[in-house]
């Protein structure tokens, strides 16, 4: 039998922005169609990149006995039932993990249309090449939502590296920006930080000179 399709309803750019939150749990019997995924990933090279380097991978886990493993790699060892957060992530049937590669950037840089022949990664003043996966698995989000599904973008803890690196066969130069979990969401716990609320333009925005707060128009 197929999966279910959703009917996908095609949102305008600021509704997607707007929509956009990071679901936690996900219908594990619905998984995310293929050519959902391609276009997530057309859309991840379509990032910036500092001199278009495009130093990024992405290593996407679809079938089951991946994404246990990736999971198994991850997740704490002393045993016990896991938290509800990752009882709740470990339900999203795809798992994109996000890696920078920074030979990449330095090479491009050590080109002759750029000069940097030393190729010292002092002259970066933020390392660019997580910066621009970064931007590239937003674009994967906001992908999932427009294509009516949800996601999330998380960290793995530096100590696990070298397993989930051992276990997928990763190059040791490739360094660890997030995994994008994708699939459909399902209802969810709030997340208590958002009683934070969210800081309003004139908070954060300044014209001219730090502390003069931007003035929204009318």
């Amino acid at each position: 039998m197929s999966p279910r399709r959703a009917t996908i309803v095609r949102m305008d750019f600021k509704d997607v922005v707007r929509r956009r939150r990071m679901v936690r749990a996900y219908d594990p019997d619905r998984p995310v169609p293929r050519e959902v995924i391609d276009r997530a990933l057309e859309h991840a090279i379509r990032a910036p990149s500092a001199g278009f380097s495009q130093g990024w991978d992405f290593l996407v886990l679809t079938q089951a006995a991946d994404r246990e493993r990736f999971w198994a790699s991850t997740s704490p060892s002393e045993g016990g039932a896991p938290d509800s957060w990752l009882r709740g992530v470990r339900t999203a049937p795809c798992l994109i993990v996000c890696l920078s590669d920074k030979d990449t950037y330095l090479s491009r840089y050590a080109e002759a249309d750029k000069g940097w022949t030393d190729r010292d990664e002092a002259r970066w003043p933020v390392p660019f090449w997580d910066v621009d996966t970064g931007m590239a698995a937003l674009l994967m989000l906001l992908t999932a939502v427009d294509e009516g599904l949800g996601g999330l973008f998380f960290g793995v803890p530096p100590e696990r590296h070298e397993g989930v690196r051992n276990d997928f066969s990763i190059p040791s130069g490739r360094g660890f920006v997030g995994v994008v979990a994708m699939g459909y969401g399902v209802p969810d716990r709030r997340s208590p930080s958002l009683r934070r609320g969210r800081r309003p333009v004139a908070d954060v925005a300044h014209e001219g000179r730090f502390g003069h707060r931007w003035a929204t128009s009318p």
